[in-house]
């Protein structure tokens, strides 16, 4: 039960008095006078009661002030020159192309601290929605986002607890369906070679793990990464150290299609037959992989679907429709080639 708390000064109570009396922020009372679903049932009641003992009428005015938002959507992603995330920016310019809403878009860099900063940046100028890449935000960047006011949705990955909304695909099933893959080809000394290690990445090494694991072939020596920025240089570099420390290496899957390329080429240097000695698979299957000699086996994932996707979510939020299926795992698809045609 609610224990009755004096207002400060008198007249109309506001929205301040009502969270004092509930023992609750602003934001939080806020938050459930305008969308009741994001609050707990528990919470709700005890704000309905707070509201209803002080005679709590919002303000319209006030109300129109307060929900004004610039006309931007603020997108935030890690990289602007990696394909894989160029694909689901322009899938989400190509949703709002006919629209009044403008883009404001962010580079993190990978880092967790610049994240929190543009998340900052992008919340003061409350934008009507915010689309942001991956799900392992900082707890100061959970937190701002959960707070924005505004829809958000997390992209390129699937979770148990989205802050909003998520759209995109499970990259452990994706590296686990990439080393099945090889396996059921013949393959049984796989290693896995993997640059940066991003969260991305570091799932996609754990699907390669369990299905190793599975199979009774998981060698600690098959895994080969790095911290250092993908590249196709760093690919042939990477496979050459792979090499010396399993030389009856026969498979490989690597955690993205720059570092596949570079085997690729490595392995043509290096007189090493492909799919016959060595096989590989690569992950996101850039337009690359379709044209190397021989083709590259490799994970294709829906990322300009993903960005439009994303939009459609927000947009219908917006509107007041927001879906009941808070995340869409669009999936992925294996491309099989030539690369594991043994």
């Amino acid at each position: 039960m609610l224990k009755a708390r004096s207002r400060r000064g008198g007249g109309r109570p506001t929205i301040a008095d009502v969270a004092r009396l509930a023992g609750v922020g602003a934001i939080t009372v806020s938050r459930a006078l305008r969308e009741p679903g994001r609050v707990s049932e528990e919470l709700r009641r005890q704000i309905e009661a707070a509201v209803e003992e002080l005679g709590y009428v919002p303000d319209p005015n006030a109300r129109a002030l307060a929900s004004a938002r610039a006309e931007v959507f603020g997108v935030l992603v890690p990289s602007l020159t990696n394909n894989v995330f160029a694909e689901v920016v322009r899938g989400i310019y190509d949703s709002l192309s006919d629209g009044p809403f403008r883009i404001q878009l962010g580079n993190t860099h990978y880092s967790g601290l610049e994240e929190e900063r543009l998340l900052q940046l992008f919340g003061s100028q409350r934008p009507a929605a915010l689309i942001v890449a991956g799900i392992d935000q900082t707890p100061a960047s959970r937190n701002l986002l959960q707070n924005a006011g505004c829809p958000v949705v997390q992209v390129m990955e699937i979770g148990p607890d989205p802050v909003d909304m998520m759209v995109g695909f499970s990259h452990l099933d994706g590296g686990r369906r990439a080393t099945e893959h090889l396996i059921e080809a013949g393959y049984r000394r796989i290693g896995f070679i993997g640059a940066r290690m991003d969260p991305r990445s570091q799932r996609r090494l754990a699907g390669y793990r369990a299905a190793m694991q599975k199979a009774c072939l998981f060698d600690p020596r098959l895994v080969t990464t790095t911290p250092v920025p993908s590249s196709v240089t760093l690919g042939r570099e990477l496979f050459r150290d792979a090499l010396a420390k399993m030389p009856t290496l026969d498979g490989v899957f690597c955690n993205n299609d720059d570092i596949a390329l570079g085997v690729l080429f490595e392995c043509h240097r290096a007189s090493i037959s492909v799919p016959t000695t060595i096989g590989i698979v690569g992950f996101n299957d850039l337009d690359m992989m379709e044209v190397a000699f021989p083709s590259i086996t490799s994970i294709r994932t829906p990322r300009y679907e993903i960005g439009r996707r994303a939009v459609a979510m927000a947009l219908a939020a917006i509107a007041g429709n927001r879906p009941q299926e808070r995340v869409a795992d669009l999936g992925f698809e294996l491309k099989r080639r030539e690369s594991t045609a043994r």
